[in-house]
């Protein structure tokens, strides 16, 4: 949302309970973790995240949509689901958790009884089309299960999935002949001429398989899916909805839409009915492959039989060893707000991949994954930052492993020889900026992760942040920044790649491979030419080497000097350096007072409205942007840890709650989840690939880190309450910890650090240049 999230002091670690209705429904399975999570966080306002059934990393995301709008209008629908409306549109099969921009919500089912309408309707019009009102207190999710009763349609729905397969179960009132709608005209950020192509095909009384290619965020992505049901259809019809359709062909075999056994075009839709005659439950089965009709029905097989209740308790035992990687001790909100937060960030990047392990890859091609799973959604400019850095250290190394496999398979498969940059699908959409598939393959490295090649990881990077045609790189190679007239974003490009330039001299370095440290190393510094000391600003400098004028540190639009952001949140971003940082601004009380300047700001929020993914500001803070999410930790860098915790105090408080609107910005596939999850341990990765975190404040009393090497960490609290914002003293495994950061090793080997909390600030710790955080050049 575009105006931040405003609670009191107290409200961080008060009452602020959301309540899902039905929580306690019958049969709902129990679990110390998933009970702690509220799925609808971030369903209100702009958080776009969705409330149905998916495992983590799963390939199936099955949620309601309320409405699919054209993509001019679809922004608060980006996830398909939106918690202020009162009508459900039907049930899709696949959606982003928190994405800016959109697409998906492919395969569109709906079950109703009565007569078959084949139009969905109007939200403001009930009875109008197949679509159908709800009440949120007839309506249950957790992670792995979503449930809800439409009232139009009289039917009770019920929403599970395996990685591949989503379970539908549907009750009808007795005496109801079911049905069902199966409409593939529409999706998420629709428009008249997206769909290219689609096939609808009866496979005997109880199947049906089909495909769609659509033009959208990734263009010419085709999806495939096998549909099978619990008893054979009665009746049927395979419409295409299509008109004026110049060029007809031939008339396939089937007089009318109730006799034909295949169907294909652009507009497809079906119309089934089924014997209703026992009022049993009907159970539909849908898989998805990205290769094939064949693909899906063979990725059936992943969930055998019919019984929904073991499938959703496979969902939920799924969740709660995926949560269990933290055991969580703090008050109910902050407790759940953390779980929450944790299960936002397993959704993404998610399994592509069918069952023989057949995937297809950026160049529409099919591919065998052999000795990893491929995995897709990256929303690299937001996840580098702490999602993927989370995931080396809460999940097994193969998921790290298989990750940066499918990054390396990309650059491969890719018609132009880089890794992905916003890939879904395996498909890439050229979204943001950036080479940040580097960061999260240097990180990984950096950490001694295995199961990849390093040489062939480092062509692939250097490849990648070679390749001259891509966003300004030719200019960037030869100038040493992105001139601002001849390249849009120049500024923040600039910044960013230099960023990424450090994280393949960091990898190359550890290899030996001195000849591209230099390189890179040198190049990781061109952050400085785009730096006006003279206003203490990141500025966009044209081809002449001249800044651009006129300059107001305000100033933010699409295609402007900066990727959604001012001149504001971008001159903090350095974060390999910010020793150089630091000098530049004339020292450690320059960086203070100018991050003081940001967030104490008297700013009209109207400034930033007309951007809207600039959101949840504090000052020119804007929380609901990654630019800024290692901001406040930047305080540590100048000796002043103590600024850091009260800023955390602050961000914390005001920009996350249990609560549909309870994120105030995307959450950007996990992203924003993230920021949280670290933050609420004390600790946080301004510099993924330097192996260090800096050190905050933890916001749980305890926290244990169940680590997949079977070590365990635990972070604790003592003093801990609303109104001991600050650390008085650290230990690391009962040893003094002067430091404000600590290294990944530490962690990973297990032990415990302890934080004495007090009410007032301890301006020494931390404070010694020996103390602070690694930076590229010396402080």
């Amino acid at each position: 949302m575009r105006h931040p999230l405003k609670f009191s002091a107290g409200a961080l670690l008060a009452a602020l309970v959301c309540s899902s209705a039905a929580h306690a429904q019958s049969g709902a399975a129990k679990g110390a973790h998933t009970d702690n999570v509220n799925v609808f966080v971030g369903t209100g306002g702009d958080g776009h995240t969705f409330p149905g059934a998916t495992v983590p990393f799963g390939m199936v995301q099955l949620s309601p949509d309320t409405q699919q709008r054209h993509f001019k209008q679809g922004y608060p629908w980006a996830a398909g689901y939106r918690y202020e409306d009162d009508s459900i549109l039907g049930f899709t099969h696949t959606h982003f958790s928190g994405a800016g921009h959109s697409d998906l919500g492919d395969i569109l089912l709906m079950p109703t009884s009565g007569e078959l309408k084949l139009e969905p309707g109007y939200p403001e019009r009930s009875f109008s089309g197949y679509r159908s009102r709800f009440s949120h207190k007839d309506e249950h999710a957790e992670p792995g299960y979503y449930a809800v009763k439409l009232l139009d349609n009289d039917v009770d729905v019920e929403l599970t999935t395996s990685e591949r397969v989503g379970l539908h179960r549907y009750r009808f009132k007795a005496g109801a002949t079911p049905k069902v709608v199966l409409d593939l005209r529409s999706s998420i950020y629709d428009w008249s001429g997206k769909n290219l192509w689609a096939r609808m095909r009866l496979r005997g009384s109880d199947t049906i398989t089909g495909m769609r290619e659509t033009r959208g965020w990734a263009p010419g992505r085709q999806l495939f899916f096998a549909i099978r049901f619990s008893r054979p259809i009665k009746r049927h019809q395979l419409l295409n909805r299509e008109e004026g359709v110049e060029y007809k062909g031939f008339a396939a075999p089937g007089k009318t839409a109730f006799d034909k056994a295949q169907v294909e075009g652009k507009m497809l839709e079906a119309g089934l009915e089924f014997d209703g005659a026992d009022n049993a439950p009907l159970l539909v089965k849908v898989a998805i492959s990205g290769v094939s009709e064949a693909g899906a029905l063979a990725n059936l097989a992943e969930m055998p039989g019919w019984d929904f209740d073991a499938a959703r308790a496979h969902a939920h035992e799924a969740w709660e060893k995926a949560l269990g990687a933290v055991d969580v001790d703090a008050p109910a909100p902050m407790k759940r707000e953390v779980y929450t937060a944790l299960y936002h960030s397993m959704i993404s990047p998610s399994l592509f991949m069918d069952l023989d392990g057949q995937y297809r890859g950026p160049d529409h091609e099919v591919h065998l994954a052999k000795g990893f799973r491929f995995h897709s959604s990256y929303s690299l400019w937001d996840t580098y930052r702490a999602l993927q850095p989370l995931m080396t250290i809460i999940q097994p190394e193969q998921r790290n492993a298989d990750i940066v496999r499918s990054l390396i398979e990309s650059q491969k498969e890719s018609p132009w020889g880089i890794l992905p940059v916003w890939q879904f699908a395996g498909i890439e959409t050229w979204c943001m900026i950036g080479y940040h598939a580097v960061p999260i393959i240097a990180d990984a490295y950096m950490k001694g992760i295995k199961g990849f090649d390093a040489d062939e990881a480092l062509r692939a990077m250097t490849a990648s942040a070679e390749y001259g045609p891509y966003g300004g790189l030719d200019y960037y190679m030869k100038l040493g920044y992105v001139p601002s007239d001849l390249e849009p974003e120049a500024a923040s490009k600039t910044v960013e790649y230099a960023f990424d330039d450090w994280t393949i001299a960091r990898m190359a370095e550890k290899m030996g491979r001195k000849d591209v440290a230099e390189r890179y190393y040198k190049r990781s510094l061109n952050y400085r030419n785009v730096f006006d000391t003279k206003t203490g600003f990141v500025r966009a400098k044209k081809s002449d080497g001249q800044f651009r004028e006129p300059f107001d540190p305000l100033a933010a639009n699409y295609g402007s000097d900066y990727t959604e952001g001012s001149a504001w949140q971008y001159s903090w971003y350095s974060p390999q350096d910010n020793a150089g940082l630091i000098k530049m601004l004339g020292g450690d009380a320059g960086l203070i007072s100018k991050i003081d300047q940001e967030f104490d700001a008297k700013v009209d929020p109207e400034v930033y409205a007309h951007v809207e993914d600039i959101s949840g500001l504090i000052g020119n803070y804007a929380h609901g942007n990654e630019p800024s999410h290692h901001v406040a930790y930047l305080y540590n860098f100048a000796g002043a840890p103590y600024k850091t915790q009260g800023r955390l105090n602050q961000i914390v408080a005001s920009q996350y709650a249990d609560k549909p609107d309870g994120l105030s910005g995307n959450d950007d596939l996990g992203q924003m989840s993230a920021w949280l999850v670290f933050t609420s341990l004390g600790f946080y990765p301004v510099a993924p690939a330097s192996n260090e975190y800096v050190i905050g404040r933890p916001f749980v009393e305890r926290a244990t880190l169940n680590l997949p090497n079977g070590h365990h960490f635990t972070v604790r609290a003592r003093n801990f309450s609303p109104d001991n914002g600050y650390v008085g003293s650290v230990t690391l495994n009962g040893k003094p910890l002067s430091r404000s950061f600590i290294r990944h090793q530490e962690i990973m080997a297990g032990g415990e650090l302890v934080f004495t909390m007090q009410a007032t600030p301890n301006t020494n710790w931390g404070k010694a240049p020996a103390d602070r955080p690694y930076t590229q050049t010396a402080y």
